[in-house]
């Protein structure tokens, strides 16, 4: 709501079924509206004249759902926008919805430039649920934040909606962005990848797996990332004599889909499997960016010798926060976090652990469980927020 108040659109932009239509409607309860889904050929055909429509209604908030499904209103809506402002017309004109994060961008960063503002809408956090330490740990990393997953009257029927989700990406919804993708060989990759998160990104071995070239993977993982399915990890480049790794890590964004794609259906299997550790790495470094909406630079710190930092979020005004993660209660840092804490000098280091509750490990170093880290976050932002005011 605030974002309306600031610009005349506003995009919101996740992927499908995370609930940006739901919160859409909220929006319109409290504002006169008018609502087009544009996977509808009747809403479609509505925007024939877009003029006719836009004109009409000009005192309203306009819903554009699945915009790229006419990428062309975007040049239209510069227009409008742009005679709205010599009216005098309100902000909050224009609310626009997407399942691609680049799509969007592509398409409106020279048209709407100036005249839009972006919404990143994620899965559930922490932050949205209400629970126990046992909630969040066992029933929000198991099935990811997806809602219907997270609110699925079993993990059962959580894992079964995920496992449609996927299909349905795979066989329908990847194929409107790009080029067409085999649904077989893009599901071989999604599955690899999941085998593979938090590692580095190793393009010759996916490539050689899959009987494709390296450009062609390169291709299609880029599709995954567009549609905000794969985060690519950027690692850190410091100012360092040291031989500093630049691989991306890789990583799938909801861990309910990692445990989907590795046949992965209660908490007592995921506990068992290889991948626990690296899956709750992910979960913590979703859950922590889902908190900072893009405003902090996200890497990783790793070194040809070992020295290693899981995630580094670098803030606008300078400060570094470094960040290890551990899935057990008790955490145990490695000789080669120290060192990799030598090397960066961050302003503040955390471990999160797979606990609540925090503590200190030494003077500059202090172990924290999620909800305590999401909340220093918060609070660091806030006052980052005030001060700058």
């Amino acid at each position: 709501m605030k974002a309306l108040d600031r610009q005349a659109a506003v995009a919101l932009i996740g992927p499908r079924q995370v609930g940006k239509t739901t919160l859409t409607f909220e929006i319109a309860k409290q504002r006169d509206s008018i609502y087009l889904d544009l996977e509808s050929r009747e809403d479609r055909a509505k925007l024939q004249s877009p003029s006719l429509l836009i004109s009409s209604n000009e005192n309203k908030l306009i819903i554009l759902d699945e915009i790229h499904r006419m990428p062309e209103l975007f040049q239209d809506l510069r227009g409008f926008i742009d005679a709205g402002r010599r009216k005098n017309l309100r902000n909050g004109r224009f609310l626009i919805l997407g399942s691609a994060s680049t799509d969007l961008l592509k398409q409106s960063e020279e048209t709407l430039a100036g005249r839009i503002e972006y919404v990143d809408i994620t899965p559930l956090n922490i932050m949205e649920i209400d629970g126990t330490q046992d909630l969040w740990v066992k029933k929000l990393f198991l099935r990811g934040g997806f809602p219907d997953s997270y609110l699925a009257n079993s993990d059962e029927t959580s894992y079964r909606y995920r496992q449609n989700f996927i299909r349905t990406y795979l066989e329908r919804d990847v194929q409107q962005w790009g080029p067409r993708v085999p649904a077989e060989t893009l599901s071989r990759l999604w599955t690899m990848i999941a085998h593979s998160q938090g590692q580095l990104l190793n393009n010759s071995r996916l490539a050689e797996s899959l009987a494709l070239s390296s450009p062609t993977v390169n291709t299609y993982i880029d599709l995954l990332v567009d549609l905000l399915l794969v985060r690519r990890l950027k690692p850190f480049y410091a100012n360092t004599k040291k031989r500093l790794i630049k691989t991306p890590k890789i990583y799938i964004r909801d861990s309910g889909l990692t445990h989907a794609l590795l046949g992965i259906v209660d908490y007592n299997q995921l506990l068992g499997h290889p991948i626990f550790g690296t899956s709750f790495e992910g979960f913590v470094i979703e859950t922590l960016l889902s908190v900072t909406q893009q405003r902090l630079i996200p890497s990783f710190y790793r070194t040809s010798a070992g020295a290693e930092i899981d995630l580094l979020l670098e803030f606008p005004q300078g400060d570094i926060w470094a960040i290890e993660i551990k899935s057990g209660v008790i955490p145990k840092t490695s000789k080669g976090f120290y060192i990799a804490i030598e090397d960066v000098q961050p302003t503040k280091a955390f471990v999160v652990h797979g606990g609540r509750g925090q503590y200190p490990i030494d003077e500059n170093l202090n172990a924290v469980g999620l909800p305590e880290m999401v909340q220093a976050l918060n609070n660091k932002l806030l006052f980052d927020n005030q001060v700058n005011l």
